[in-house]
């Protein structure tokens, strides 16, 4: 699935440019306060599917790393990349390419000098809601409501996504719309990067 601009003509926010990434395999999510939201994966074969259970390793360390040069192409050179941790609880087939890609595309973004912040689930969720445990379906409803410029279509990885952009924007001292202090609560929790010329 890949959601585009709402208008290509629209201008988005003045500078500073600020990217939301929420990483995964068969949907990551990316908005970016110019103004867009993109969902980008790659398919991987289901349990039912006749003949094969998965991608073969060499094949799937290709997606893997053809989809982080996608999200690295499309982002461009941001001020700002507000990238979602990973949910370690969260088990399952699988896990160990997620925190393999997870890694991959960290480094990858480091490696291009880009500043990186990381921001917990339940951080993004709060921030977006005002509650950590809020389901998805929560988090969606209040992007759409509070972000409309963004059009997630009621993708959770798109809304997550643009949660995040909205945080680092926030954190940057330029927020996209008020937001309660208790969902601004949720700055204090991420892991923010020293940005060049910031003085201590």
């Amino acid at each position: 699935m890949t959601l585009t601009a709402p208008d290509p003509t629209r201008p988005g926010l003045s500078h500073p440019v600020v990217v939301g990434i929420d990483p995964s395999l068969t949907g990551t999510g990316i908005a970016s306060s110019d103004g867009w939201v993109n969902v980008i994966g790659y398919k991987r074969p289901r349990a039912k599917d006749p003949g094969i259970t998965q991608l073969p390793h060499r094949e799937r360390i290709r997606a893997m790393r053809t989809l982080a040069t996608q999200i690295l192409d499309r982002i461009y050179l941001p001020d700002l990349v507000v990238m979602e941790l990973p949910a370690v609880s969260r088990s399952g087939g699988g896990a160990h390419e997620r925190g393999w890609f997870w890694w991959h595309l960290y480094n990858e973004l480091t490696q291009t000098n880009l500043p990186v912040a990381l921001m917990a689930p339940n951080a993004r969720a709060l921030y977006a809601t005002g509650k950590g445990n809020a389901a998805k379906g929560a988090v969606i409803d209040a992007v759409t409501r509070r972000f409309p410029d963004w059009a997630t279509e009621g993708n959770d990885n798109a809304a997550d996504a643009v949660a995040l952009m909205a945080a680092g924007r926030d954190w940057l001292g330029h927020p996209i719309t008020d937001l309660p202090k208790t969902h601004r609560a949720a700055l204090d929790k991420a892991t923010w990067p020293t940005l060049p010329g910031a003085t201590a």
